[in-house]
């Protein structure tokens, strides 16, 4: 049994499509006060955090729907709305070992597992830009210091913080503007037609163009997949 803390464009097919099984599995030994797993160590983080898993599932449900796949089984948990787990059965950064492992002989997920920290950063850095303006500066300029001992594990705890946060509408917005920079090219729509699109909307029409343009940046980007978890908790 397995919970992720890495983003689920990491994931490929097969652990994405695990792993929100196995989300549900843990929703079930809550609601229904089962006893099989019910000691198990993701159970036992998970518990109580039911806001927290609500939106890990959001964010899996994203992913998929990218990937063609669509879901119709929500998750209603809300207990302690806006806090996650504090620990994890493995680090993230060793997550990215273990999926490393895992995918050495088969498929990665649409997001290429990261061989240093600019290569992990240049894959966060608008999903940090949609939370905090400030943060993602300073880890820009952090990232390319270049400085000796930058390192995966050195970043991604924080990354991994930052991504729990809801986006505040503003910073949102300014995000997905940013990716729209990318898209444009490919498209006729007049601006003021832009203009008017919801966030949620714009974001559909960048992962559209993102795919059939096979835009690389974006593709690999979290943003693409794990904003259109947040637009619609937000007022856009």
């Amino acid at each position: 049994m397995r919970i992720w803390d890495v983003n689920p464009g990491y994931l490929n097919r097969q652990s994405l499509l695990g792993e929100h099984r196995e989300l549900h599995a843990i929703v079930s030994i809550f609601i229904n006060n089962k006893k099989g797993y019910s000691r198990h160590p993701e159970t036992l983080r998970w518990q109580g955090f039911g806001w927290a898993l609500n939106q890990r599932h959001r964010l899996l449900v994203a992913e998929m729907k990218l990937r063609g796949y669509i879901d119709r089984s929500p998750v209603f948990l809300k207990t302690q709305s806006q806090r996650w787990p504090e620990v994890f059965v493995d680090s993230p950064a060793v997550q990215f070992s273990i999926l490393s492992g895992k995918y050495t002989k088969t498929e990665q997920g649409r997001i290429p597992l990261p061989q240093n920290a600019q290569q992990l950063w240049a894959q966060h850095k608008y999903s940090v830009m949609a939370r905090d303006v400030a943060e993602y500066k300073r880890i820009g300029r952090w990232v390319a210091s270049g400085k000796t001992g930058n390192a995966i594990s050195d970043i991604y705890p924080e990354l991994v913080s930052l991504l729990r946060r809801p986006p505040g509408e503003g910073n949102l917005r300014n995000a997905i503007q940013h990716m729209w920079g990318y898209v444009s090219p490919c498209t006729t729509f007049p601006g003021k037609v832009i203009e008017r699109k919801s966030m949620q909307g714009l974001l559909k029409e960048i992962q559209r163009l993102t795919f059939l343009h096979n835009i690389v940046y974006l593709k690999e980007s979290t943003a693409l997949g794990e904003l259109s978890a947040w637009a619609r908790t937000t007022k856009c």
